[in-house]
């Protein structure tokens, strides 16, 4: 897994995805993102079975209440998450929903626009 070092800060719809890529906030970032509200992230995981707690470190650093949803994107299928990491979302008051990337990019823009507490854990898809 590499480990990513982009960040940009804010809450920013994510305009367009595939090709190994996202584009959001005028810019374009190649491989898997993490979109909190306090900004978009590069994010490690390439493939589903890198998604686990510590991946997810920037997420539970937030303080409590911050996010109330969590969208997973796990890449082209719906892949159910982990028994550990979905009790480790329950513990921290974080409801989640993994479904295919493209559907939680859609999903978590929706959600964004209305003022939701939600983020994204996105996996890049070719």
């Amino acid at each position: 897994m590499v480990e990513p070092t982009g960040y940009v800060p804010g809450a920013h719809a994510i305009d367009a995805y595939g090709s190994g890529a996202f584009k959001f906030a005028g810019m374009s970032h190649r491989g898997s993102i993490l979109a909190l509200p306090t900004g978009i992230h590069a994010w490690g995981p390439e493939r589903f079975e890198e998604i686990d707690v510590a991946s997810l470190e920037a997420l539970f650093a937030l303080p409590k209440s911050t996010v109330e949803l969590l969208l997973v994107g796990t890449g082209n299928d719906l892949v159910p998450l982990p028994a550990t990491l979905r009790t480790q979302l329950r513990d921290a008051g974080i409801r989640f929903d993994p479904m295919a990337t493209g559907a939680a990019a859609r999903t978590y823009n929706v959600l964004m626009g209305e003022g939701r507490r939600v983020a994204a854990a996105l996996l890049a898809v070719p």
